[in-house]
């Protein structure tokens, strides 16, 4: 039992030091994933989403001092309570969320590891068995050096966890794990490659034959069944390849122009995912990089999941020389952990990512004047009248 506990101690230790710390470098994003679970669809907590940064910047923090108390050995009844109601607490969440299908990532690795519900789930409940051993071992726990160097160490980590995350929060975070990260290729990352798995349904046909309820299972064909259809339920039997990048599109007044703009080069796109909650304080840094970037000739839009009237509101009070286009909320937060964020794409390709703090920090070349709309549709029409010249010849 001594070497079992002594091996699950730095185990389990290291593992809520490495979760913690995980989320910690993205505790924005994380706070969108407890919003999910506040949604009034799964537990109906409401009044918590304004609190939710605030919540996830306390259980990542705490995730990573319990990791650090219980391989030091430090406040052991408290950090072994800790870590059992800690624990038995996420195993309801990652249960109600596979049983129910609420909420399909649990974020418990951030984006740098996803698991579905279930594996979440099963995930728990093996560090509960690892901690319940702990909890009923700990005679076994004897601490690491002295008292006061104990306390020294725990209180250098809750200082360090707290530095680290006021960085990220003013910045963005230190390592990317998403699929918009720098150097990704946004187009790439849409792709389905051959021979990718596709997903696979179970269609469950019910009809009323001579007074009684039929059920015909197929994988999607209508089955050849007389008497009168009810209706049909489908399942997933197997889920099919997911592109890294999806539901990414830019449109404004029901034109799509995604393809345009991902093949365009020395593109700076201002990222405002929701103008209700965003930081107007970011736009001074903001119009300021980008006044540059038009004077050097590059070409400025923006991105935004608010509505026309908002974003015209917005570009007229802070005098902003672009205009904004529609993209998907979940999409703009995915991209930028800032709202205002900008970056640059050079043919779909990030070549720089900020915070409306660094904003300023972008870099811009001298850039070639960009030829005029009037110049583009007059080479268009040459372009054309001279294709019908060659057809006549």
């Amino acid at each position: 039992m001594k070497y079992i506990v002594g091996f699950l101690r730095i185990f389990v230790g290291i593992f809520f030091i490495i979760s913690g710390f995980i989320k910690l470098n993205d505790p924005v994003g994380f706070s969108f994933k407890l919003k999910d679970y506040f949604a009034p669809d799964v537990l109906n907590l409401e009044f918590l989403v304004p609190y939710a940064l605030v919540i996830a910047l306390f259980v990542v923090v705490y995730e990573v001092l319990l990791g650090v108390m219980l391989i030091l050995g430090y406040a052991k009844k408290f950090m072994l309570w800790s870590l059992l109601l800690m624990i038995l607490f996420f195993t309801f969440l990652t249960f109600y969320s596979a049983y129910f299908n609420k909420v399909t990532d649990c974020g418990c690795f951030g984006d740098a590891l996803k698991l579905t519900p279930w594996e979440s789930f099963w995930k728990d409940i093996v560090l509960s068995i690892m901690i319940l051993i702990l909890f009923f071992g700990r005679k076994h726990i004897l601490p690491f050096f002295t008292k006061g160097t104990r306390s020294l160490l725990v209180f250098t980590s809750f200082f360090a966890s707290l530095t680290f995350a006021y960085f990220v929060l003013q910045h963005l975070p230190w390592i990317d794990f998403r699929a918009y990260k720098i150097g990704a290729n946004i187009q790439e990352g849409m792709e389905v490659p051959e021979g990718a798995p596709k997903p696979i349904f179970e269609y469950n046909w019910t009809f009323k034959v001579n007074g009684e309820d039929k059920v015909i299972t197929t994988n999607g064909d209508y089955p050849q069944q007389d008497g009168e259809f009810i209706g049909v339920e489908t399942s997933e039997l197997q889920k099919g390849y997911e592109p890294p990048v999806h539901d990414f599109s830019i449109e404004r007044d029901g034109e799509n122009y995604t393809t345009q703009f991902l093949e365009a080069e020395n593109l700076v796109v201002v990222i405002a995912y929701n103008l209700q909650i965003t930081e107007m304080e970011g736009y001074a840094n903001i119009k300021e990089i980008t006044d540059k970037a038009v004077k050097n000739n590059y070409q400025v839009i923006g991105l935004s999941a608010s509505s026309p009237e908002k974003t015209k509101q917005l570009v007229s009070e802070k005098n902003l020389n672009f205009e904004f286009y529609f993209c998907d909320e979940t999409t703009l937060k995915t991209i930028v952990r800032s709202n205002p964020g900008i970056l640059e794409l050079h043919k779909g390709t990030i070549t720089q990512k900020l915070h409306w703090n660094d904003a300023l920090d972008l870099q811009l070349k001298q850039l070639p004047p960009r030829p005029k709309i009037e110049e583009i549709l007059v080479e268009e029409i040459q372009d054309s009248t001279q294709v019908v010249t060659d057809s006549i010849q």
